[in-house]
């Protein structure tokens, strides 16, 4: 019975591809639904890639010291938000 959180697709590979994914999967001991998992974690993997690769082109002109600097700033930031009396500690001296 299919789940409903999931999609049924169909993937074309090369033969040889197929093969050598078969042959990796099956050394590690492959279990139904291995190569679902395998696949999905994949596609996560490149677009996360893409993700990256867009934020480093976008920002390529910029001064490194400037972008370590909104980088420390953000990461505060969100610090401060997610724990606010672990700032005020560090804040009066108390880390």
């Amino acid at each position: 019975m299919p789940n409903e959180e999931t999609t049924r697709l169909t993937v074309t590979l090369s033969r040889e591809t197929d093969l050598a994914l078969r042959a990796f999967l099956g050394a590690q001991g492959t279990r139904k639904g291995d190569l679902s998992k395998f696949i999905e974690d994949a596609v996560r993997w490149r677009m996360f890639d893409q993700a990256v690769q867009g934020v480093k082109t976008h920002n390529a002109d910029l001064d490194v010291d400037d972008l370590l600097a909104a980088i420390d700033e953000a990461c505060a930031s969100v610090r401060r938000a997610m724990w606010p009396t672990a700032s005020k500690a560090s804040q009066s001296g108390c880390a």
